[in-house]
């Protein structure tokens, strides 16, 4: 085949072509994002209680829930919320199970139960993780908050019209509702009860179809349109009326509002009134076209917009994954340049230029493989990309070497193309299958942080494929060419040639040999230094981190304050931190490019805090969108602990958490999980857990999930009731529509729900002696005091009750400075040092490992798994090329070797050691092989006409010298412009990297220095093939002798 693709004139070029065209077709159609997305996993249930304090409903929902979920197959994980009001269930798939059958099960076991509190409403079901979100448009203008919401439901109208994005959701806004706010006094007056009133509006407040009317020439429809949406409509409602004539209407004992649901539920932008429309996408869309197409319509909207209206892209979470993908992209143009240079180096132009020409090529054939297969444009895929710059070259090199080799001895350049290529062809098959079998076993990696490293050795594989057809079918046909004339070299290559033969001679030769006849000492000697900086690591000086935090643009305060507390408390703590981050930003402008101002824009978002489990007057968010990275000096981490300092501590505050808007792929620094029955040994055991946390140098926040709900009145009805005859249901009834409230009726507004809600006024609602002259009305009517017919006591429980696997949990999470504290080391410190003690002293709690400790130790043990799955693979393959079952060990001897450049190389540049750097070093694997098998190959094939192994090693190393610095250094060349990358950007990039350069220039002087010696050593030993062929060769010769002695008379 090689032959027929040589020798055609053009099949070799319709074939590069095929791949360009190929790539070129598909690539702008693969979706761009930060990360590969994993497949959906987990399904939400909701069930909403009205009124049910935590405990009742962890009792009434969360447990017969649970049940029912027994009978779905594939749950890996399920947990229930118990909340004032409301219960979430989320529950996790096993990894390989069909999710929408999955769905299906969950759903149809939860509605199969029966055996729900009559109150609570039906479960609500659906599928978690189906959109991404992609940026916010913060509306600022109107004042009046109705006047708001009606203008952003207008700009989310012509928002979905305008095209190109394809879901916007509003925030900052609760139910709108016409509130009916009662007297008591009133009601008192006229003998009315909240009932009443309910009936009342139900009664004259209706717009429905009465029937039709159908006569020879058309229907007529029939429709009472009595509906009352505005409060001057439903302030003229006749509630009660006398026989007399007298008439006593809604307005008079009620005050009727058009308003939202709760007051805290709203946002501040830039410390005005904001609507925020959140715009998201499903796994279909791309995420900067999405960005692209909402940048257009609001550049047409703001020409449009009433004089005081802004509109605004706040948590731009798109815009930055071009930039992260600009990056790779950049840094690989810069290593195929840095490439081609170093082959230029060493090869005439047109040589080199053929060379190089596989990357695209290969680039193009495999980003075709990437559509084929479903992959995204992201960090990790475009990382993967970019690792094989310099390693696809390895196959090109060896071929083109042999060719030109082939022809400088006199053969045509057809037969040295087709020859040279053809002798090449087992060793460079060989080299690919030791380096797929290690990258295949990582296309398997389970856990979060597996799915997203996964791709990259997948990728990768995908490229050296296209990349060995190539080299074979492509690469050999344009050599014909060029090597049909002749050409001198030039005064660079001349002195590059030069100097590299008197390195080969003088420097690489001698210390060779040195090496060898040392060679005891030279395997101590490395067998120490790998002992050494595997120490560093399993010792802690070398820091192991679950993944390298990746800068973002939004840093975020969570606040957490007591339950019930007052918003207008709420609002004092927000001021304070709104202050506290001005300050920063004058402090850090000046220190910025240009001196642009560091601060983009300041968001508050009360009744928010995603790490509190709560909402409520309690909590807010303060949410700062940064200049973006490639535009600022400062880091996030720097730019929060001037912020902590600022603020200082805040009294009554419970937690006050500054971090970055999104969590990355590796989860929570800190999460820790106490499991048990008692709830009040859990916060015993839970808040000793926080203490010694705390203790820690560079821990920022610690808190957990379980907390005192609001205060509570309970009422206990005493001998009195009975007589008047008020049963518990009445007292219940009157109280809920009175301080719960009850909706009324329902009603469509310009396309908006419009709730009617019934129930004290709220100056009323928060008077304590209205409640204590709170009456009762009787099956007759009459009116009886509460405090008479029962008892009330203050008391209190949780304000949430958290339940993993039918197990009550108790939550203890926190953050650290990146700077200063590992979470690894913390974690495993307090599981050695802390946690045995805390268990007996508490025997009935246990204690689970979440959050980024958890996720690496998944993945890591996956990519074990992998790793010597594909080291068995390629000890296969190498006993049988080599014959022999020791020298395969010798030959892999590199690769744990090679770990002492891995470990030193993040220790010389400052670096944590990550499951991105463990990715690297394993990818290295499949790599560092290839180098000392074509040496130990070499050293057997020169051993005829050496007097010893020693000397035949010594022969092959600089034989192989200019080969191994080539593909050594064109790879290391490739990948040192995202070595050297200072962008902010690149943290999750150089580890990986790292790792294979370093690793790659350890192994090529293990492979050149070191291997040699061992496998002397091995000769020495007379374990080799050379020494077992040497033996064979003694007895043959000894029987030749005897038998000749035999034969003489």
């Amino acid at each position: 085949m090689i032959r027929f693709f040589v020798g055609h004139p053009t099949i070799a070029n319709l074939l590069m072509i095929l791949f360009l065209a190929a790539g070129l077709f598909v690539g702008p159609g693969l979706l761009r994002e930060t990360f590969p997305r994993s497949a959906p996993s987990e399904v939400e249930v909701t069930v909403p209680y009205p009124g049910a304090r935590s405990e009742d409903v962890e009792s009434a929902i969360c447990q017969p829930v649970e049940n029912s979920l027994d009978a779905v197959t594939g749950i890996d994980r399920r947990s229930c919320e118990a909340l004032e009001g409301s219960a979430r269930v989320v529950v996790k798939m096993r990894e390989g199970e069909d999710f929408q059958a999955f769905v299906a099960d969950v759903k149809s076991e939860v509605e199969a139960i029966s055996d729900l509190p009559e109150r609570a409403e039906a479960p609500r079901i659906k599928p978690m993780g189906q959109t991404d979100f992609v940026a916010s448009v913060a509306i600022t203008g109107p004042d009046a908050r109705p006047d708001l919401k009606d203008y952003a439901e207008a700009v989310r109208t012509r928002l979905l019209r305008w095209g190109g994005i394809p879901k916007a959701d509003i925030r900052g806004f609760s139910a709108r509702e016409l509130r009916i706010g009662l007297n008591p006094a009133a009601l008192q007056q006229f003998g009315i009860s909240v009932t009443d009133v309910t009936r009342a509006v139900q009664a004259g407040s209706l717009d429905i179809p009465t029937g039709s009317i159908e006569t020879s020439s058309e229907t007529l429809l029939i429709r009472v349109a009595e509906e009352r949406q505005s409060p001057l409509d439903l302030a003229g409602l006749i509630v009660r009326s006398s026989v007399t004539g007298g008439q006593v209407e809604l307005g008079a004992i009620a005050e009727i509002t058009e308003q939202f649901a709760v007051d805290y539920d709203r946002v501040l932008f830039d410390g005005r009134p904001a609507a925020i429309i959140d715009i998201s996408k499903t796994r279909a869309e791309d995420s900067l076209r999405v960005i692209d197409a909402l940048t257009a319509f609001l550049e047409a909207e703001r020409q449009q917009a009433p004089p005081g209206v802004t509109l605004e892209i706040s948590a731009d979470g798109a815009s930055v994954v071009g930039e992260r993908l600009m990056l790779v992209v950049v840094n690989g143009l810069q290593g195929l340049g840095l490439v081609f240079i170093v082959l230029w180096l060493f090869f005439r132009f047109r040589f080199s230029f053929w060379v190089a020409m596989g990357l695209p090529v290969a680039f193009m054939g495999g980003i075709a493989l990437m559509w084929a297969v479903g992959y995204s444009l992201n960090l990790m895929t475009t990382l993967g990309l970019l690792i094989v710059i310099g390693l696809l070259m390895d196959d090109a090199i060896v071929i083109a070497e042999n060719i030109a080799r082939l022809r400088e001895s006199g053969r045509s350049a057809l037969d040295a193309a087709v020859e040279g290529a053809t002798q090449v062809f087992p060793n460079v098959l060989a080299s690919f299958a030791t380096t797929a079998m290690i990258f295949g076993s990582l296309a398997f990696l389970s856990g979060d942080l597996g799915a997203v490293l996964r791709v990259v050795p997948v990728v990768m594989l995908f490229v050296l494929f296209i990349s060995l057809i190539e080299a074979f079918l492509i690469l050999p046909h344009h050599l014909v060419h060029t090597l049909e004339k002749p050409s001198r070299p030039g005064w660079v290559r001349a002195r590059v040639e030069a100097g590299l033969s008197w390195t080969r001679e003088h420097l690489v030769g001698r210390f060779a040999d040195f090496t060898i006849r040392w060679r005891y000492a030279t395997a101590g000697v490395s067998i120490a230094v790998l002992m050494v900086s595997v120490g560093m690591l399993a010792g802690g000086y070398l820091k192991f981190t679950a993944f390298p935090e990746l800068d973002g643009d939004t840093i975020v305060a969570r606040i957490l304050l007591p339950q019930g507390t007052p918003l207008s408390r709420t609002e004092e703590v927000v001021a304070r931190l709104i202050a506290g981050v001005e300050a920063v930003n004058v402090e850090l402008t000046p220190e910025q490019p240009d001196g642009a101002a560091l601060i983009r824009h300041v968001s508050v978002f009360y009744g928010l805090n995603r790490d509190a489990f709560e909402t409520g007057s309690h909590v807010a968010t303060v949410s700062v969108d940064l200049l973006p990275s490639a535009l600022r000096s400062s880091r996030p981490d720097l730019v929060m602990e001037r912020w902590r300092d600022t603020v200082g501590l805040v009294p009554d505050v419970l937690s006050l958490k500054y971090a970055e808007a999104t969590i990355g792929p590796a989860g929570i620094a800190i999460d820790l999980r106490l499991k048990g029955d008692d709830l009040n040994a859990l916060k015993a055991a839970s808040i000793e857990l926080q203490d010694w946390i705390w203790q820690y140098r560079g821990v920022t926040s610690v808190q957990d999930d379980l907390r005192p709900g609001k205060r509570e009145l309970r009422i206990r009805l005493n001998d009195a009731a009975g007589a008047m005859g008020v049963t518990a249901a009445m007292v219940a009834d009157q109280l809920r529509a009175a301080y719960l409230g009850s909706t009324v009726s329902e009603m469509q507004v310009h396309g908006q729900l419009l709730e009617v809600t019934a129930q004290f006024a709220a100056e009323e609602q928060g008077s304590l002696s209205r409640f204590d002259d709170f009456n009762i009305t009787g099956a007759d009517g009459s009116l009886v005091p509460l405090d008479v017919i029962a008892d009330i006591e203050l008391g209190q429980g949780f304000g949430r009750i958290n339940r993993e696997n039918g197990v009550r949990t108790v939550t203890v999470q926190g953050t650290i400075d990146t700077r200063t504290a590992n979470a690894n080391m913390i974690v495993s410190d307090t599981l050695t040092r802390f946690v045995p003690g805390l268990l007996e002293r508490h025997p009935g709690v246990n204690l689970d490992v979440e959050g980024q400790n958890a996720e690496a130790g998944k993945t890591q043990r996956s990519m074990l798994i992998g790793f010597v799955v594909g080291m068995i693979g390629v000890f296969l393959l190498l006993s049988f090329l080599f014959r022999s079952y020791v020298e395969p060990i010798v030959v892999m001897l590199v690769i744990p070797l090679s770990l002492t450049g891995a470990i030193f190389g993040h220790m010389a540049m400052g670096l944590d050691f990550s499951m991105p750097s463990m990715l690297g070093y394993v990818a290295l694997a499949g790599v560092v092989v290839n180098n000392s098998i074509l040496l130990v190959d070499f050293v057997k094939h020169e051993s005829g006409s050496s007097r010893s192994v020693a000397e035949a090693a010594s022969r092959a190393v600089r034989a192989r010298f200019r080969a191994m610095l080539l593909t050594s250094l064109t790879t290391i060349v490739g990948l040192m412009p995202v070595l050297l990358e200072t962008s902010l950007q690149a943290q999750i990039l150089v580890p990986l990297v790292a790792s294979l350069t370093f690793g790659l220039l350890a192994a090529t002087l293990i492979v050149l220095f070191v291997l040699p010696a061992i496998y002397a050593i091995l000769d020495d030993l007379g374990l080799g093939t050379l020494a077992a062929t040497r033996k064979l060769e003694a007895r043959a010769g000894e029987v030749a002798v005897r038998n000749m002695q035999g034969a003489i008379p």
